[in-house]
Parts: structure tokens; sequence; C-alpha cells
């Protein structure tokens, strides 16, 4: 991987000091961040799924937009979760897309990081489960 393609130090440390197994690889001009085996909210139909980030190459300067999971994720009891019926291949695995975009000016370039982006999909997978933070 080239130096320009790869995390800024900060979001290496943050990961490094959480429970994420991670992977940062690149694909198709995309730097990319493989979460392995992450805990979800009560409500959806599983317990852990892994979860892929694709990050334009300006990241952090651009925003993140959407995110994939693996397996394909519903609600405890079977119910749709809207935006994620797309289902995409990348590393020759099938991935759910959540297609979910940060509103206009939420993104404070040299502020928010994938410490922030996580909390944002935490909140939505939460808010899709019926659960609480």
């Amino acid at each position: 991987m080239s130096a320009s393609m790869d995390l800024p130090a900060e979001d290496h440390d943050f990961l490094r000091s959480t429970d994420y197994t991670y992977e940062v690889f690149e694909e198709g001009n995309m730097l990319c961040v493989l979460l392995s085996n992450v805990t979800l909210p009560p409500g959806l139909n599983r317990e852990q799924a892994d979860i892929l980030l694709r990050l334009a190459p300006l990241y952090p300067d651009a925003p993140p937009d959407m995110w994939w999971v693996s397996p394909s994720l519903t609600t405890a009891s079977g119910g749709e979760i809207p935006a994620t019926q797309t289902q995409e291949t990348h590393r020759n695995q099938v991935w759910q897309r959540w297609s979910r975009h940060l509103p206009a000016g939420s993104w404070s370039v040299g502020i928010d990081n994938l410490e922030s982006y996580l909390a944002v999909i935490r909140a939505d997978m939460c808010a899709a489960a019926g659960a609480f933070l």
C-alpha cells in the first residue's frame, strides 16, 4: 500500500485503542477498512457482523459515504432495514450496502475521523434495530 493510501495515524491509534480487529487495504482506488466481528446492537438478526468502510482517496478531507455489512442484516423480527437492499461484492465477499450519506456540512475537516464516523454508524444501526445507545 502506498503511503498516500493509508489511514491517518490518529485513525490507526483510535482503532488500536478499541476492541476492533481491523485490516486496511486498497481496492478499486479506494482505501478500505474492514472491521471484523463487530458486536451489533440488540434488535438486529445477528449479534456480530463485519463492517467495511470504503474511503475516497481524499479522506479525511472528504467525508466517508455509506458502509457495507456482511452477512446481511434485518431487524430481529425479520423486517427489512430501509436503504440496505443493494448487495455488492468486494474482495470476493458479498456485502449489504447501507446507503447512508452525511448531511452537507456535517463532516468537519481536521476534527472528524473514523471515531466520529463509527459513532454515526453505531447510532444508525441502533435506530434500525429500535435500540438505544
